[in-house]
């Protein structure tokens, strides 16, 4: 027992530390960096865009599903943020995000003109994207692109696998009893600091 222990923790610890280092460097930039999210890298304007029915009225997934049809127009792939309808100006805005890119559709639903938007991101804002997304928000919609899709099955299998190896480091130490005095105060001092911490939000 403890020998495939200490071999999975050993082992499963190292497939999955590149991920974890990832979202560590991710949070250092999501505190503290600032990026201009209004400056585009290029615009371009395409016409006698194809507008798919319904789509003013659509929402949720079906919104997503019909918008869809207009990024494979203009040759834009990635997740769709969300269609927002503005109807005074009979105007659909499509936010389409990708790591290393992030475009918006500008669609005229009278003059059948899309204006695309794209700017292109640094290596740190992409991990930071992989950091966010999926995300809480806008449940119903996410998920719309298969890389994302993908990228949920590897954040999820992350997760898992700290908790793994976090569990079986609480055991290996368990089992070595030259380590259980330090470990215990270590372990201690985290516990206080972790419930300090929630009661502190919570209250």
């Amino acid at each position: 027992m403890y020998r495939w222990t200490r071999d999975l923790h050993l082992y499963l610890g190292l497939f999955v530390s590149p991920f974890v280092i990832a979202f560590a460097i991710s949070v250092f930039f999501l505190n503290h960096a600032r990026v201009d999210t209004s400056v585009a890298s290029s615009t371009k304007t395409f016409r006698g865009v194809t507008i798919p029915d319904g789509i003013e009225t659509a929402r949720g997934r079906d919104a997503v599903d019909r918008a869809r049809t207009i990024t494979n127009q203009v040759g834009v792939s990635g997740e769709i943020g969300f269609v927002r309808y503005v109807q005074t100006e009979r105007r659909i805005v499509i936010p389409v995000s990708k790591p290393g890119l992030e475009t918006t559709i500008d669609v005229d639903l009278v003059k059948r003109t899309a204006v695309v938007s794209r700017r292109s991101t640094g290596l740190l804002e992409r991990v930071a994207y992989l950091h966010k997304s999926p995300g809480p928000h806008n449940a119903d919609l996410r998920g719309n692109w298969l890389w994302t899709q993908f990228w949920r099955w590897l954040a999820d299998a992350t997760v898992y696998l700290v908790l793994f190896i976090s569990a079986t480091g609480v055991y290996l130490w368990l089992t070595i009893k030259a380590e259980r005095r330090i470990g215990l105060a270590l372990l201690g001092a985290g516990a206080v600091t972790a419930i300090t911490f929630l009661y502190g939000l919570a209250s």
